[in-house]
């Protein structure tokens, strides 16, 4: 599955250059790739990301407010492009399209925060629990263990 540019939100591995000019003054650059070959065969590749800058979907699903949202629509100023996250890159929506990127990156693992608020949406257990939310999660995480995104 090639990567597309309206759903690509992960950072790519950035590529090592370096430069050494010879004695002879010419200058030349060499280009040092790695691989898995490189890492020891434990090494575990992964990527990570933050509920409330990747999932979006603010007020659907059950959803209470967080800190952040209160802040960034209570002072917009503060973000130099007044953005908030209120639809981020949209996870909540495509999260399955985007396991199916980190299956084809070949990560190894995926660190994800959970955003409380989509869980207990009032602030508290006594406020009682979104099984939305839990759905959503619980979905998120078949699919890693499907595609073998984390141990099953």
């Amino acid at each position: 599955m090639p990567p597309t540019v309206s759903s690509i939100f992960f950072p790519l591995f950035v590529v090592l250059l370096m430069a050494a000019p010879p004695a002879d003054g010419v200058e030349q650059k060499a280009v040092i790739s790695f691989n898995r070959s490189n890492f020891h065969s434990t090494f575990v590749f992964g990527a990570a990301s933050s509920a409330y800058q990747y999932e979006g979907a603010a007020a659907e699903g059950g959803k209470g407010p967080s800190i952040w949202d209160t802040f960034t629509h209570m002072h917009p100023e503060v973000i130099a492009d007044r953005s908030n996250g209120d639809v981020a890159v949209d996870s909540y929506h495509r999260y399955k399209e985007d396991v199916g990127f980190l299956k084809y990156m070949g990560m190894d693992a995926y660190r994800f925060s959970i955003s409380w608020p989509r869980i207990l949406p009032s602030g508290s257990l006594s406020g009682g629990v979104n099984m939305e939310g839990i759905r959503y999660y619980n979905s998120l995480i078949d699919d890693l263990r499907a595609d073998g995104v984390c141990a099953p």
